[in-house]
């Protein structure tokens, strides 16, 4: 039975970019405990056998060790969170008595909400709510061979070239090779708003709008026509 003040935790994924996401997603909630941000099952099973470990986020398309392979071989005590880009796993993962399986790019809300079936299951710790006046409201990119804080809300808008992104804040660009879909999912949901495959605009600093676009910052941005639908029902909310 884990803690139910603080749950130990190992993320384990050979994709850098894919551990960032869940990390910083982890670092909102106050009761989870990353013990370590592995690339591989081996550098897992270290910890494994020398630290308490609860839970572990887990992907299933590893080289050497598969993800499926290393959850048949831990104790049944440690809960796994399957993580993939992949849905042919997903029965295979179920088979396995997993938390929850979770598709790439992971969201806030849907890790939240593995977490939360977790704690049904194994705990009473309930998550806390995220706000804009909670320290943890920000993330970490990589700019000009260092990690940047950027605080969620002086965002006003995030625009993409390719691997490329500009985090548009008021008099300041950062500038950072990541995708955009990647980013998209390290952002809090009820605050921003993704309008098109180029752009996320912050919800706080919308000027005005109409069905075609979102003026931000005196910048017409383009609402495209596969996500119009989705934008203008959100924006009617408000």
């Amino acid at each position: 039975m884990p803690n139910t003040s603080t749950i130990s935790c190992l993320i384990i994924d050979d994709e850098s970019v894919a551990r960032e996401i869940i990390a910083t997603h982890l670092s909102k909630l106050y009761n989870i405990n990353v013990v370590a941000s592995c690339s591989n099952a081996l550098e897992a099973f270290n910890y494994i056998s020398n630290q308490q470990i609860d839970l572990v986020f887990l992907d299933i398309n590893m080289p050497e060790i598969s993800g499926i392979s290393f959850a048949k071989s831990i104790n049944s005590d440690i809960k796994v969170i399957f993580t993939t880009a992949y849905r042919d796993y997903a029965v295979e993962g179920f088979e396995l008595k997993a938390v929850d399986y979770l598709l790439k790019p992971i969201s806030f809300d849907r890790l939240k909400n593995a977490l939360d079936r977790y704690y049904d299951i194994y705990g009473n710790v309930t998550t806390p709510k995220l706000s804009f006046d909670e320290i943890s409201d920000f993330m970490f990119v990589r700019s000009e061979r260092k990690m940047i804080k950027v605080d969620y809300n002086s965002i006003l808008y995030i625009e993409s070239y390719s691997d490329y992104l500009k985090i548009h804040i008021e008099n300041h660009t950062i500038v950072t090779r990541e995708t955009i879909s990647a980013i998209e999912a390290k952002l809090p949901k009820q605050f921003f708003l993704r309008i098109h495959r180029s752009y996320i605009i912050s919800i706080h600093y919308i000027q005005s709008f109409t069905n075609e676009y979102i003026t931000i910052n005196k910048e017409a941005l383009p609402i495209s026509r596969s996500y119009k639908k989705d934008v203008l029902k959100q924006l009617e909310k408000f």
